[in-house]
């Protein structure tokens, strides 16, 4: 039998299907194969052996039973630690909420586990998803398994590490500024930021609230529209979901056809800060879609050179405010707690022992921009830049479906480059902030490696709002047709671990 972990999500489940292989083989083979690579990438800060197995047996048991189960029943799921799990340790990659074990689960967490997945444990980020590269995690860095002393891209590094490293076909991530889309792109894998609302918030704790988009992480367009329909839909919990049918992504992906298909080519997007290998293999890209029967057009979005300056206004401003909530009385650490010091001093000992750098740095921007004199000239003028990007953007999709750009400036850096340059880091989500601070759909895919270092490059596609749809059709004929032309996937590309 074919190693199981290298097989796609779909081709899992129809294995499953089929009784070619239970549930329990599968789950054993991903398990084993985190026991082997894992200490080397990092992708996991908590696997849930025994919660995983046991979800494997019930999908047997089911299927024994001649259940009806879902399309992907049995297939391994890994979820960014930043989804309530219950009865299983969510940390958001943070000392202050070291070993806290909710007692609920998050809707998209809830929704897996209708659909019979198996959750195999929570991945490494960014501490409260604060930042692009998986650096700013409190328990350590995760490696980019093409070459592990490189990033993953951030704040999601360990979901799209475990799919890389072939420890699981699915992950779940979030995307506040690019941080779905910006690991995909650096890992050679497909992410997706669904539209602003699509896929509920309940439950994913709080960076950004009017920015923060759950979503999915897989190896082919495909695998990505399956957990694409598992996850999105209306929730009453979430007073910012949206109620209206979820796109038909699956139909999308199984039947990729651009012709005729006006495409955007974002003007704003190269320049200076650009890797000349990453514009090299996004407009070889490009022209494939001509090739392939698109219209391919320039489009100007003026507005999109300020959305980096605001969404480091407007993020921090909304990070301080959420983050307000742990004071040391409620919920995870407490330091200085002898009975000699008042509530606020302990709150203070919490925040400095519990909080990284990073989230202190984004808290005190935030409270500075939210300050009584200031709010108008910063917070306020950032929702304005806002406004603007929202019109460029209906601007665009007045004369095009969709739009296209690098997904990230550059391939993978190396751990600790930037470490010490807060604002060298910012910029790996240049590409990707402008449809956070719209809303609207994006997703990256792979389009090759550069010929500088040999690393994956991201291609962005980005779609109107609740037109996720035309995402999965553009991706998957351009996964198609690159594979055709490379003979096989990008990441039989990657060194073997």
């Amino acid at each position: 039998m074919a190693d199981l972990t290298r097989l796609t999500a779909a081709e899992t489940a129809e294995l499953i299907a089929s009784g070619g292989v239970t549930a329990v083989e599968v789950t054993e083979a991903h398990l084993a194969r985190i026991d082997a690579v894992d200490e080397k990438v990092h992708a996991f800060l908590y696997v849930d052996r025994e919660g995983a197995l046991a979800k494997a047996r019930e999908v047997d048991e089911k299927r024994a039973r001649g259940e009806r189960l879902g399309p992907l029943a049995g297939v391994p799921v890994a979820v960014k630690d930043l989804f309530t799990t219950e009865g299983v340790t969510t940390t958001v990659g943070s000392k202050i909420l070291e070993g806290w074990v909710p007692q609920y689960d998050a809707t998209v967490v809830r929704k897996l586990k209708e659909a019979d997945l198996v959750i195999l444990g929570k991945t490494n980020m960014d501490e409260f998803a604060m930042g692009s590269s998986t650096e700013n995690s409190a328990y350590g860095p995760t490696g980019n398994p093409w070459d592990l002393t490189r990033v993953p891209g951030g704040s999601g590094g360990g979901s799209s590490a475990a799919i890389t490293a072939y420890e699981a076909p699915l992950a779940i991530g979030t995307d506040t500024g690019g941080s779905i889309r910006q690991p995909a792109a650096v890992t050679g894998t497909v992410g997706v930021k669904p539209t602003y609302g699509g896929v509920s918030r309940y439950g994913m704790v709080a960076f950004s609230s009017s920015l923060d988009q759950g979503g999915p992480c897989a190896r082919t367009v495909l695998d990505a529209a399956l957990l694409h329909s598992v996850i999105a839909g209306h929730d009453e919990m979430d007073s910012t979901s949206i109620d209206q049918p979820v796109p038909d992504v699956v139909a999308a992906a199984r039947n990729g056809d651009v012709k005729g298909l006006r495409v955007g080519v974002v003007k704003e997007f190269r320049g200076e800060g650009y890797q000349a290998g990453v514009l090299q293999r996004v407009d070889e890209t490009v022209e494939l879609l001509r090739e392939l029967g698109a219209e391919v057009v320039e489009v100007s979005c003026p507005s999109f050179t300020k959305a980096l300056a605001a969404y480091y206004l407007i993020a921090p401003s909304e990070c301080s405010s959420n983050l307000a909530r742990f004071d040391a009385m409620r919920y995870g650490l407490r330091v200085g707690d002898d009975g000699t010091r008042s509530a606020e001093e302990v709150t203070a000992l919490t925040r400095e022992a519990g909080f990284g750098d990073e989230v202190k740095r984004r808290v005190m921007l935030g409270t500075y921009a939210l300050s009584s004199g200031y709010y108008d000239a910063y917070y306020g003028s950032a929702q304005k830049v806002r406004t603007l990007i929202t019109r460029d953007f209906e601007r665009a999709f007045g004369e095009v479906d969709v739009l296209v750009s690098p997904t990230t400036p550059t391939t993978a850096f190396p751990i600790g480059e930037r470490a010490d340059d807060p604002m060298a880091m910012y910029l790996a989500d240049l590409c990707t902030i402008p449809s956070n601070l719209a809303g609207n759909a994006a997703m990256s895919v792979p389009c090759g490696l550069a010929p500088e270092d040999g690393l994956p490059v991201g291609l962005q596609i980005i779609a109107p709002a609740m037109a996720d749809d035309r995402l999965y059709r553009v991706g998957a004929a351009l996964e198609a047709a690159h594979q055709a032309r490379w003979g096989h996937p990008l990441l039989e590309e990657a060194p073997s671990l």
